[in-house]
C-alpha cells in the first residue's frame, strides 16, 4: 500500500460501482480507486474522471494488475463473478464481492475450493444489511435472549419499480437473496427448505415477470421465515423485518424520518432507491472491510456463505418453477477455513 492508503481495482462501473466508486474517493477513509474496468469503456471513463492515478480498463484482470492495486471491489453483473473472482486469486488479492457471490452454487462451489486452495481467506460478499444499524439492534435482541426463541421473522422487500432485464428468477437471486442472509444471520439457524406462493401478478407488473411472490424458509431451529418480494410496488423501496418470539415481538424498517401531519393529512418520505435507505450500511461495510484488509484481514460474510445463499437461492427457483416445498441440500459440510 501506498502510504498506508489502500489502493483498489473497482470491476463494473454501473450504478452500483459507481456508487462504489465515489464511496471509497469521498467517503471511506484509508483508501483511493486505482483502477476501473468495465466493458462499456465510455462508462468507465466517466465514473473515473477526476480521480488522480486511476487507470481505465475494459478487461477486469488487467485492472486487477495494474500498479497502485493492493485489493478489489466486484460490482459487476453476478454472471462474471467467478471469472473476477478467480483473476483476482491469481494474485492472491483482497476482494470485497458484491451479492451474489455467484448465480449458482456450482459456480459458488468451484470459488470456495480456489479460496481453499489458497489456504487463507480472501473474500468478503457484499451482504450490507449485517452493517445497517437496525439490523445490527435487532441482531443484537435476539443473541441477548431477553425476547425468548424465535418463531418467525416477516419480512418485507419492495422497490418502487424493476428495471427491464428484470426476470422473475432474479426476484429470488438478486432480491430474495438479502433476506436468506439476513434470515441466517439474525436466527444462528440454517435455512432447510424453501416454498413460494405466487397469486396473481400486479397490473403494473412487467409482461412475463410473477411479481409479487411470498417466499417461505424453514429454519434447522424450527424458525419459519415469510419474506413479501414485490419489486413494482409504485410507491417506494422498502424493507422491514418483525421478530416475532416466545416473550416478545421487535420491528424495524420503519425509518420513514418525521412523520408530519399538517393540512388534514399525515406523510411521511419514503426512500426510492436502495442506495438511499442503506447508503449508511454500505459506508460501514466498505469502511470495515477496508480496516480488515489494512490490517491484513478478510472479515465479514464468507465465501461459505455466498455459497449457501447460493444454494438456498436455487431452491427457491425450484420451488417458484414447481409449487412445491424444496428441501435445501448443501453439497459439503462448512470447511474449517469458515469456521
Amino acid at each position: 500500500m501506498t502510504h498506508g492508503t489502500l489502493g483498489v481495482a473497482v470491476i463494473g462501473t454501473g450504478k452500483m460501482g459507481a456508487d462504489h466508486v465515489r464511496r471509497l474517493s469521498t467517503v471511506i477513509g484509508g483508501a483511493r480507486v486505482a483502477a476501473v474496468a468495465d466493458l462499456d469503456a465510455e462508462r468507465a471513463k466517466s465514473v473515473a474522471a477526476g480521480i488522480d492515478g486511476c487507470t481505465v480498463h475494459t478487461d477486469p484482470a488487467a485492472a486487477m494488475a495494474a500498479p497502485g492495486v493492493d485489493a478489489v471491489l466486484i460490482a459487476s453483473s453476478g454472471p462474471a463473478h467467478e471469472a473476477a473472482l478467480l483473476d483476482a486469486f491469481k494474485l492472491d488479492l483482497p476482494v470485497l464481492c458484491e451479492k451474489p457471490l455467484t448465480p449458482d452454487p456450482g459456480g459458488a462451489l468451484r470459488v470456495m475450493e480456489a479460496e481453499r486452495r489458497l489456504g487463507h481467506r480472501r473474500v468478503q460478499v457484499g451482504f450490507m444489511r449485517r452493517y445497517d444499524t437496525e439490523y445490527a439492534d435487532l441482531k443484537a435482541l435476539l443473541d441477548g435472549g431477553e425476547l425468548g426463541r424465535p418463531l418467525f421473522l416477516h419480512c418485507r422487500h419492495r422497490n418502487a419499480s424493476s428495471p427491464s432485464f428484470f426476470t422473475t428468477e432474479m426476484l429470488i437471486r438478486d432480491s430474495v437473496a438479502h433476506e436468506v442472509d439476513a434470515a441466517r444471520w439474525l436466527l444462528g439457524q440454517e435455512i432447510t427448505a424453501v416454498q413460494v406462493l405466487r397469486p396473481r401478478p400486479s397490473s403494473y407488473a412487467p409482461e412475463g415477470l410473477g411479481d409479487p411472490q411470498l417466499v417461505l424458509l424453514e429454519t434447522a431451529g424450527g424458525a419459519v421465515v415469510d419474506v413479501e418480494i414485490f419489486v413494482n410496488c409504485g410507491f417506494g423501496y422498502e424493507v422491514r423485518c418483525e421478530a416475532v418470539c416466545e416473550r416478545g415481538a421487535a420491528s424495524i424498517g420503519a425509518g420513514t424520518g418525521p412523520v408530519v401531519r399538517t393540512g388534514g393529512r399525515v406523510g411521511a418520505r419514503i426512500p426510492q432507491d436502495f442506495t438511499v435507505r442503506f447508503a449508511d450500511a454500505y459506508d460501514r461495510e466498505v469502511q470495515a472491510w477496508v480496516n480488515a484488509t489494512r490490517r491484513g484481514r478478510v472479515e465479514g460474510p464468507s465465501t461459505w456463505d455466498g455459497y449457501v445463499a447460493s444454494v438456498v437461492c436455487e431452491a427457491g427457483v425450484r420451488a417458484q418453477r414447481t409449487g412445491e416445498r424444496v428441501p435445501v441440500e448443501l453439497e459439503r459440510e462448512r470447511p474449517e477455513l469458515y469456521a
